[in-house]
């Protein structure tokens, strides 16, 4: 019944001319088609998850000589992620040896010059075509489909017979299952007699979280080097077989624009190469020529930058090849009415998509030797920088927080990094710690990840500054700031010099359970980051009772830290040891046969709490901000095992909060919301409730209706004040404005916000004596983003347990406006405030942001774990 009534809607659209996605082509009647297959045509309805499937498994069975269905992975609600591979026969038959030539041509190490000459003679250009991994950009999995038949079923195309001899096709259709059909669920729920073109029909408009983002709501097209998904990590795998020279992710914009397609817009980030650069307008180019004949506008070098190496069409180019991003108008549905009355058709949508990615293709069959030169010469002259530049390789010292130091280590191997270990002393380093030389062919990929900064273009910096002297907003599109290491809060060494330590290649070991002697009277776990949090979570989960204490101890001689989990062992039942040696993973776990300390406080002492059981309600739906409350809830369930419930607001202003320990309000604007609910929450708070604010949830916590935080949002300070002249009988003295600067300050605004900061990396220093700064070091890194500072909590009312040092060593990486850099100074990074037997806490800036700030994760689970063993 569903089929029929969508097939019924499709049925009613307005009669139009017979509809040809490429003019002219003639196909073979045998290549199945959509009709025949899925039982409508194409650009007619919107494709679900399944229906790809069955179409590309329909044209494997039909070619399979010619067409290849691979499943790389799985999204998190169960779907299948798979790729399709489409060449002729002769490379289809080759793949493993096209696989092995790129991995040859991307080691000037192991390949010699002659060798990479033949192979650059034999091997076609492998050519990946991504989509969808924003789930509600819609119009690109239904193109990839209408690609693949154009490849198989064209037989009057010199373009197709051009690629198929020359390039290998990868169409990866729907990189975000669960986003496409969350918006395909909500279109087909909204749609009525016929698709409404009426921009703000419901069936365009899709409720909260959207499908843009996947189930844990986070956007994966920034995801790419910090491989927090399974989506990403799958893919991750994937690129790293087949190491395309050309990558395009395919996405939408707004339905009132036209198309984008590369060259990208400036900033370039300095590791990519001129020839990747310039080899941009082979393909913009020809994208341009059928644009032309098909009469579709488009434009290039706006808007869409190549700085920020998360991208979908960054990422990938440090290793070697080159990486676009296209943007197309995006319908959200089959029909949508433009501001100038014409009605754009997803039909039109799917053509243009398509159009793109055959353009693509051919310019990469045309250009296929090109390409793979310039590919070969990128590795070749990666290694030759990495021998001869003044930074030689990086070392990761394995001290402090180990476990956050494996991860890195870890990550950059599942990258494809080169990551060495060394058994002994490195440099003077701890024996364990890892190398990382730059003299391999990731050196660029390592340096953009692991330097403390990246430097955007001087003039470009100089054009934002003047922007914004007019107030016409920068031109900044993402985060400036995202070192790797500043972000883990871990040591990075750079090195002038090779390392002459004797080295191994370092394999991240599989999880084993540690052999940990049995207690008499407790088991200690040093709170020392995140494997002590994640044995916590699981430790909670499994019912153990466990003790954390506010103040260090000394036993036998060893100092432990504060936050140093204690398990008892007459508390706890017969199966303890077992159960802690099972959840151990990484935490150092020492079993002590007596209460004896020499110094500092005992287990009984009253600065040891009980660490109880919390459970955990996170503000879900609007007006929360979908990729803060996704954050949140992935941190604490999928990075550290613990369950939350995550309850819609309207339900949370209303219902029984007594069934909570904590609350989670990430960032949004709640007054219309829970406004009326702030007595119920304050009375909450008061019994010993733990309520925690992210970014503007801190301000709705501080409003004069809530009264929970004696913070407020500050406005731009102005180093001279402006005071407008008062008119009399309608009129005000006159001025003489001697020059431009006297104009320039006539009319600056009497109050003003600062102006956003578009992401930085900035240090905060911790309270040492606050119990929320447990396990967390002096300093730690956050990412400021926006324009919203908040004024520090007066010593009478709460704690600043972090706020941002001086000026002077604010900034940690990226690009601050100087005005913000002074503000920002000194101002909160974290507040505490106890009202009765509870606490309200407020973080400024949000501490999951992406779920790559690890190193905050620790603060931010003493917030939610620490916080209700301090109240009540």
């Amino acid at each position: 019944m569903r089929t029929l009534f969508l097939l019924a809607c499709a049925a009613v659209l307005p009669a139009q001319p017979a509809f040809e996605f490429w003019p002219g082509a003639v196909y073979d009647p045998a290549v199945p088609t959509f009709q025949k297959v899925l039982g409508y045509e194409p650009g007619t309805k919107l494709a679900t998850h399944g229906e790809m499937g069955r179409y590309f498994e329909a044209l494997a069975a039909f070619a399979p000589a010619r067409v290849k269905v691979v499943e790389y992975g799985k999204s998190w609600e169960g779907r299948r992620l798979i790729y399709v591979v489409i060449a002729n026969e002769a490379n289809l038959r080759r793949l493993p040896e096209i696989q092995s030539a790129m991995r040859k041509l991307n080691d000037a190490r192991k390949t010699t010059d002659a060798e990479a000459r033949k192979l650059i003679a034999s091997t076609p250009a492998v050519v990946w075509l991504g989509h969808a991994v924003h789930g509600n950009e819609v119009s690109g999995p239904d193109s990839a489909l209408l690609a693949a038949y154009h490849l198989l079923a064209a037989r009057n195309q010199p373009a197709v017979d051009a690629i198929l001899k020359n390039t290998v096709v990868i169409i990866d259709p729907l990189q975000n299952p669960d986003g496409r059909m969350r918006f395909v669920h909500s279109y087909e729920q909204s749609v009525g007699l016929e698709p409404d073109a009426t921009p703000v029909a419901a069936e365009r408009n899709e409720p909260w979280p959207g499908g843009r983002v996947n189930h844990y709501l986070f956007d994966m097209n920034r995801d790419w080097f910090a491989a927090t998904q399974p989506e990403t990590k799958a893919r991750i795998k994937m690129f790293l077989e087949w190491l395309p020279p050309v990558v395009v992710d395919l996405h939408e914009m707004g339905s009132e624009s036209s198309y984008y397609f590369a060259p990208e817009a400036i900033p370039f980030n300095p590791h990519l190469t001129k020839e990747q650069k310039t080899s941009l307008d082979w393909f913009g180019k020809n994208n341009a020529k059928y644009f032309d004949q098909l009469g579709y506008p488009y434009f290039t070098r706006e808007i869409f930058d190549a700085f920020y190496p998360g991208y979908g069409a960054s990422w990938p180019a440090y290793y070697g090849g080159i990486a676009m991003t296209y943007e197309n108008s995006s319908v959200r549905g089959l029909a949508y009415r433009r501001t100038d009355g014409t009605v754009y058709t997803f039909k039109d949508s799917v053509r243009k998509h398509f159009t793109t990615q055959i353009a693509t293709c051919e310019a990469a069959a045309n250009y296929r030797e090109q390409l793979l030169v310039n590919f070969w010469n990128y590795s070749r002259t990666a290694i030759e920088e990495g021998r001869n530049e003044s930074v030689k390789g990086y070392i990761l010292p394995r001290r402090g927080d180990v476990a956050a130091v494996d991860r890195l280590a870890g990550l950059l191997v599942e990258q494809g990094v080169e990551v060495q270990r060394a058994p002994a002393s490195v440099n003077g380093f701890p024996d364990g710690s890892y190398v990382v030389s730059t003299a391999q062919p990731l050196k660029r990929l390592i340096r953009v990840l692991l330097d403390k900064d990246v430097s955007m273009e001087p003039e470009f910096l100089k054009e934002q500054e003047r922007r914004r002297s007019k107030k016409l907003g920068d031109e900044i599109y993402d985060v400036t700031a995202w070192s790797l290491p500043l972000m883990h809060n871990v040591e990075a060494v750079a090195v002038s010099a090779p390392v002459s330590t004797r080295l191994e290649p370092y394999v991240p070991p599989a999880p084993r359970e540690p052999a940990i002697a049995q207690a008499a009277v407790a088991y200690l776990v040093p709170w020392r980051g995140r494997a002590a949090a994640k044995f916590l979570g699981a430790a909670l989960r499994a019912d153990l009772k466990v003790r954390s204490t506010d103040k260090e101890f000394v036993q036998d001689g060893r100092t432990y830290p504060r936050g140093t989990l204690i398990l008892l062992v007459k508390e706890n039942f017969a199966a303890l040891h077992e159960t802690v040696g099972r959840l151990a993973g990484e935490a150092e776990v020492t079993p002590v046969n007596s209460g004896w300390v020499e110094s500092g406080v005992n287990f009984g002492s009253g600065n040891v709490k009980l660490i109880k059981k919390p459970r955990i309600a996170i503000a879900w739906d609007r007006p929360v901000s979908s990729y803060s409350a996704g954050a949140a809830r992935f941190v604490i369930e999928r990075q550290f095992g613990y369950p939350t419930s995550v309850i819609r607001t309207a339900t949370l202003a209303s219902t029984d909060l007594d069934m909570f320990d904590v609350i989670i309000l990430p960032a949004g604007g709640y007054g219309d919301v829970l406004g009326p609910a702030t007595a119920r929450l304050r009375t909450w708070v008061q019994k010993g409730g733990t309520l925690i604010g992210i970014e503007d949830a801190v301000g709705f916590l501080a409003g004069a209706n809530a009264g929970l935080l004696s913070t407020a949002p500050e406005s731009l300070a102005m180093e001279k004040k402006v005071e407008a002249a008062k008119p009399e009988n309608g009129r005000v003295p006159g001025k003489v404005l001697k020059d431009e600067a006297a104009y320039l300050e006539a009319i600056r605004p009497e109050r003003d916000s600062a102006d956003a900061v578009q992401g930085i990396l900035g240090v905060a220093k911790t309270d040492p004596d606050h119990w929320i700064t447990a396990g967390v070091p002096p300093t730690v890194n956050a990412l400021v983003q926006g324009r919203t500072i908040y004024t520090p909590v007066r010593l009478d009312r709460g704690v600043n347990a972090a706020y941002f040092v001086g000026a002077d060593q604010l900034l940690a990486s990226g690009y601050m406006w100087e005005e913000n850099r002074k503000q920002v100074a000194y101002k909160p990074l974290l507040m505490v405030e106890r009202h009765g037997a509870g606490h309200v806490i407020g973080f400024a800036y949000d501490p999951n942001y992406r779920a790559y700030l690890d190193g905050l994760n620790v603060l931010f689970l003493n917030a939610v774990f620490r916080g209700p063993a301090h109240g009540r």
